[in-house]
């Protein structure tokens, strides 16, 4: 019987609020610092919420032909930067790999929803001539995956999916499915998100969605505190390289954690509000646990999607009890959005880089703004300082709108 084909994270690509890169990230994280600050992008002034997570140090040009970046809106541009990011920290040579056995997977809610409200714009004064004549190409969700796969001539499975909040993590665990298949040998696998423009922003503001702590926005994303109010609406991308376990060994390449199992349910309940009970993200955990073979006792840390929402953050700590029982009691926890809000269908991927790095390197990242903790959310929840700690086993929750429900499992690289 053939030996089970295993995949491995060999590269990160990053591009998020606290930190651009590898490093950037990780320096972000130990700075313990919200990069939420007032929305400076476009005039908040007609929504309650005025506060978001921006990208500042971004420059498409740093990364991508400037000819080609103009022809790519901003979430692409995201997802080819973070790409080429994540190549170069893997040190994969495409030169000397058969391309038709790499794919890309990713992830994105709005896609180019910035773009088509601009062209709008230009539309509704100058009528069609004055709209850009590249505006298909640009805004729909495949040119995540697609622009991904020409800039590095890479043939292999692609697809981009636009499943909310889950969306980045639904990428990885495709990506994942497609190597443990034999389908590829390396994915390119992620979520990339460019949300902040005046309609899609103000459709959030307006179902009340989102924070309101306009004047401290630096504690305005708290999740699992008592006084959280909403999330806070960021931007960004993640994208991972994902090898197949004898490919990466055979050459050479540096393991920073293994990915072993994935699952994913939808509550089938609520566009919003997520299931009561918390059956079917604790049925998603489950599945991902059981792909992976993994014990609960087993899993030492769980990234939490924690978005700062009153319903989500103790529907979350439900399932979680749900699935880890006691051993609840002794999992360390944190939910990251305080550092760099909610990328929507980028946030899962960003958070699964996390978890690897964190394997890696050792040490947990804590729950910013956790300064009065909610009854209803009464685990360990990392407060102050995160935790030096290297687990067996690491979790990576992401719930999105329409009830999607998606889990990752990691296992410590040695």
């Amino acid at each position: 019987m053939a030996e089970p084909r295993r995949v491995v994270i060999t590269g990160i690509g990053a591009i998020t609020p606290i930190g651009i890169g590898v490093e950037g990230l990780w320096s972000g994280l130990e700075g313990a610092r919200s990069a939420v600050r007032e929305i400076t992008r476009f005039d908040p002034a007609p929504f309650r919420t005025r506060i978001a997570a921006q990208v500042d140090d971004f420059h498409a040009s740093d990364h991508i032909e400037e000819r080609k970046a103009r022809r790519i809106d901003r979430f692409g541009q995201f997802s080819v930067a973070a790409s080429r990011m994540a190549l170069a920290d893997a040190e994969l040579d495409l030169a000397r790999e058969d391309r038709d056995r790499i794919g890309v997977m990713m992830g994105t809610a709005l896609g180019g929803v910035g773009m088509a409200e601009e062209q709008h714009a230009r539309y509704v004064e100058g009528g069609v001539r004055a709209v850009d004549p590249g505006l298909a190409l640009m805004v729909f969700a495949g040119a995540a995956s697609c622009n991904v796969a020409i800039a590095f001539g890479v043939s292999g499975p692609n697809s981009t999916n636009g499943m909310s909040c889950a969306s980045g993590t639904i990428a990885i665990g495709d990506g994942f499915r497609a190597i443990v298949r034999g389908d590829a040998d390396v994915m390119l696998a992620g979520g990339a998100e460019a949300p902040l423009a005046p309609l899609s922003f103000g459709a959030f503001a307006i179902i009340r969605a989102m924070s309101t702590r306009n004047d401290d926005p630096g504690t305005a994303s708290r999740p699992f505190d008592a006084e959280r109010d909403g999330f806070v609406m960021g931007e960004g991308a993640a994208v991972l390289v994902l090898e197949e376990r004898r490919h990466a060994l055979a050459r050479g390449a540096r393991i920073y954690a293994e990915l072993c199992g994935y699952g994913l349910t939808n509550d089938a309940h609520h566009m919003t509000a997520p299931r009561a009970d918390g059956a079917q993200a604790a049925r998603a955990m489950r599945m991902a646990l059981a792909e992976a073979a993994v014990r609960p006792a087993a899993v030492g840390y769980v990234n939490a999607h924690g978005s700062s929402t009153p319903l989500n953050d103790s529907t979350e700590t439900l399932a979680i009890r749900q699935v880890f029982g006691e051993h609840a009691e002794q999992l360390a926890i944190s939910g990251t959005k305080g550092y760099y809000g909610h990328a929507l269908g980028a946030s899962g991927a960003i958070e699964a880089a996390i978890c690897a790095l964190a394997s890696h390197r050792g040490w947990l990242p804590p729950t910013l703004n956790l300064t009065t903790p909610d009854p209803a959310c009464d685990l360990d929840y990392l407060a102050a300082g995160g935790r030096a700690a290297r687990p067996d086993y690491l979790l990576s929750n992401s719930f999105g709108f329409g009830g999607i429900n998606a889990a990752l499992v990691l296992r410590r690289a040695d």
